[in-house]
């Protein structure tokens, strides 16, 4: 073999790094380091957004035979994504785990919070309506099936609901676009005491933060907890089936926490369970951030849309919470409508600390738990019910 061909071949990633495609590669590594950063620096949402930050750094290593040896046939990664995202299996254990940590009892008690999650779920169908716009104005994307299935995906960012973004992104195929998508549901969640403060102050009076809500301790029956998850998943499935797999997987997991006979199964899926495809879910969405998709105009798109999408889901919960106290006696803390997005517990923790921040003696936590949880419930359906809508006008 010439000797400079065999140079080459053992400095063959310092070569690539050398040229113009190795500028892009730089990029990521730099956006990899800030999600990094932002885990452990920030301790934002870290669970996720390190094993997305060094999934992002193996994915753009430089390539053996023109692919990243992680994502090449066979390739680990793409081993992940094919087992666990390509078929939506990663989603529905997730969810399995999450329903395994909820407890329903605030909500049964106080059943008129479910609006909040319907509220809170404005954003969604306002930004899908304004991707339909933009996307062939800013993009040129001409097909207009793609526009609607890509405007589905770009919309439901906006409940900070990674497991049901990715289900929908999964099931209308748009694999080339799962890094942005995934990487913007992901990230806004974990960005929720970011996003959430700034934009709840400026619809709200300091007056309106300190509102005091009565709540009372309390479980409700054991029976009423076992049958919900059982009722719940029963209508859900009649009236949006699309929402089945992930409505039954959150209430198969609530209920194994509920029946009181399989503690051992209930605490391994909130922490086993719940750790393991957190790990392996995060460090797949970071393999599909490859530079020459990643770093795209589109991307810079789904991340703004996707932003917008979720400021709106947040006003859309204040603003309900407000339309609510001119017709009631007893006022409603407007903050707790913005916990009816669906990034649980995240959400509810923030708003409390709000709460607390105004008034240290006003505790609304079981309250914003409560719009929370029903902000789960509500983006489930409403990724259902947009997987339904686009599929009846694509004639699917």
């Amino acid at each position: 073999m010439d000797f400079a061909v065999l140079i080459q071949e053992l400095f063959s990633g310092l070569f690539y790094m050398l040229s113009g495609d190795g500028f892009k590669t730089l990029i990521m590594f730099i956006i990899a380091g800030i999600l990094i950063a932002l885990a452990i620096v920030k301790d934002y949402e870290p669970t996720l957004l390190l094993p997305i930050g060094f999934g992002c750094i193996l994915a753009n290593l430089p390539p053996v035979d023109g692919i990243p040896s992680v994502l090449g046939e066979g390739g680990f990664l793409s081993v992940l994504f094919n087992a666990g995202i390509a078929n939506e299996l990663f989603p529905v254990l997730i969810f399995i785990a999450v329903g395994a940590m909820i407890d329903f009892s605030p909500l049964l008690k106080d059943p008129s919070t479910i609006f909040f999650g319907a509220a809170a779920q404005f954003g969604i169908f306002a930004t899908f309506l304004l991707s339909i716009w933009l996307i062939p104005m800013l993009l040129g994307v001409t097909d207009n099936d793609m526009v609607m299935k890509l405007a589905s995906a770009i919309g439901i960012i906006g409940a900070a609901d990674g497991p049901t973004t990715l289900y929908v992104a999964n099931h209308f195929g748009l694999k080339d676009y799962m890094g942005p998508i995934s990487v913007a549901a992901y990230s806004y969640m974990a960005l929720v005491p970011v996003i959430q403060p700034p934009v709840i102050r400026a619809l709200t009076t300091r007056e309106e933060r300190m509102i005091r809500m009565d709540y009372q301790e309390e479980r409700c029956s054991r029976a009423t907890l076992i049958l919900f998850p059982v009722i719940v998943t029963v209508v859900a499935g009649i009236l949006v089936p699309m929402s089945a797999p992930l409505v039954g997987s959150l209430m198969f997991g609530n209920l194994i926490r509920e029946c009181g006979v399989l503690e051992r199964l209930s605490k391994t899926a909130q922490n086993e369970l719940a750790n393991l495809v957190t790990i392996v879910l995060g460090i797949t969405i970071g393999g599909t951030m490859v530079a020459e998709k990643f770093l795209d105009p589109t991307t810079l798109l789904i991340l703004l849309l996707g932003l917008f999408a979720f400021v709106f889901d947040t006003a859309g919960g204040v603003l309900f919470a407000k339309l609510l106290n001119l017709l009631r006696k007893k006022k409603i803390n407007p903050m707790v409508g913005a916990a009816g997005i669906s990034a649980f517990p995240m959400s509810s923790r923030v708003i409390a600390k709000m709460a607390l921040k105004e008034d240290p003696s006003n505790f609304i936590l079981m309250q914003s738990t409560s719009a929370n949880v029903s902000g789960q419930l509500g983006s489930i359906v409403a990724g259902g019910m947009v997987i339904t809508l686009v599929t009846m006008l694509l004639g699917g």
